[in-house]
């Protein structure tokens, strides 16, 4: 029997396959899955996020406005989930850590630098290979949303800076995935 690995932390643009390979690997390892799209409301709510106000910015500026606000919470939902739990498959929304600040960012990075199994999905190692394979999977884009988030992560190259790992899905199917994620991992 294999010694189960540290945490598994999943990042990655929209669509990357971070929620479907949370689970598997969840399941497979017999570990909980958290996600941190899900678990971030309180976390922001502990540093002041306002639901009214995060309306407000947008309704007058779109869903870009939206999410330049939520950056300011993100590297303080990354330290409590992180501090609140273990022994589980995280998955990360697609911005958790792509903030515009450096300040956040250096917060992420240095948070996440214990954890050896901090894996990056990617359609493709080229970028706009990847690009375009994620658009054409985003089936729903939010009606407001002006901006390609997924270029801006991606160009950025922050996720690169997170990750220990990267692993490429085109190609493969989640489970075969799942499977290399596990051979990759640090016990």
């Amino acid at each position: 029997m294999r010694t189960p690995p540290s945490d598994i932390i999943l990042i990655g643009p929209v669509r990357a396959g971070k929620s479907t390979l949370g689970r598997l690997l969840s399941e497979e390892l017999g570990w909980p899955q958290v996600s941190l799209d899900d678990a971030r409301w309180n976390y922001y709510r502990e540093i002041g996020y306002d639901d009214t106000l995060a309306q407000t910015f947008r309704q007058q500026g779109g869903f870009l406005a939206l999410v330049l606000y939520w950056q300011q919470f993100d590297a303080h939902a990354i330290e409590r989930v992180l501090s609140e739990h273990s022994g589980c498959v995280f998955d990360f929304g697609a911005g958790a850590g792509a903030s515009e600040s450096l300040e956040s960012l250096a917060r992420v990075q240095k948070v996440l630098a214990p954890y050896p199994n901090v894996f990056l999905l990617l359609p493709s190692a080229n970028r706009e290979e990847s690009l375009q394979i994620l658009k054409a999977r985003d089936d729903q884009p939010p009606a407001d949303l002006r901006f390609d988030f997924n270029r801006r992560f991606l160009e950025r190259g922050i996720y690169h800076r997170l990750a220990k790992h990267t692993v490429l899905t085109e190609g493969k199917s989640p489970e075969e995935t799942r499977d290399e994620i596990l051979n990759l991992v640090v016990q």
